[in-house]
């Protein structure tokens, strides 16, 4: 098992991520329009403002939501969206708690195949389906979590599963933005269906 995730310029809140199995799958909750590298260097503060003791997925859920929406807001904010993030949050550790006696290792412990992680991690709360690939891929080949198919079923684009320094962080990002960037103009461009309106379509046509 690694020492560190270098998903933050941070070395402690790096060793959180890899130490710490609900800070792992936190930060990937919060990796949305935001900077990978402020979701996860969030729940290092997290820890801090709950005392400094191990976070608790059974004491997340439990709290007063007002209070725990009073953490995500203390500045520096835990995301761009405080709110709405220390919902899901409270969210995600009361599904853990439900459904894996509150230990967020639960999820990947115990899965005989890619497939059946897959179905585990797409069920967390705040986890789409992008995203669940993206947290198994970072499970893979970060964590060494690694069922029989786990490859068939994780992210097979550029994300932060791929980071195994600091600098690759910036690396992502930059590909990640060449991909939009170009799926956006595909999308723009005109259909050959649409050049002509009074054209018929061929028979038999094919999408």
């Amino acid at each position: 098992m690694p020492t560190a995730l270098f998903f933050t310029p941070d070395a402690a809140a790096n060793k959180l991520l890899a130490s710490e199995p609900l800070a792992a799958m936190i930060g990937m909750l919060l990796d949305q329009q935001v900077p990978m590298e402020w979701a996860f260097s969030a729940p290092a503060l997290l820890k801090e403002r709950l005392g400094g003791a191990k976070l608790d997925a059974t004491a997340i859920a439990t709290m007063d939501p007002a209070a725990l929406e009073v953490i995500f807001r203390e500045r520096p904010a835990l995301h761009r969206y405080p709110a709405a993030m220390a919902k899901r949050t409270q969210a995600l550790c009361a599904h853990l708690v439900e459904h894996y006696k509150g230990r967020a290792d639960g999820v990947w412990k115990g899965a005989k195949t890619g497939d059946e992680l897959y179905a585990r991690v797409v069920a967390l709360p705040g986890f789409g389906k992008a995203k669940a690939r993206i947290f198994v891929g970072l499970l893979g080949k970060r964590l060494d979590v690694r069922p029989v198919g786990w490859e068939t079923v994780a992210a097979d684009w550029p994300s932060i599963a791929d980071v195994d320094s600091f600098e690759r962080v910036l690396e992502i990002r930059e590909q990640k933005r060449v991909m939009k960037a170009a799926a956006k103009v595909a999308t723009a461009k005109p259909s050959p269906a649409k050049k002509s309106s009074a054209k018929k379509s061929p028979a038999g046509n094919e999408n």
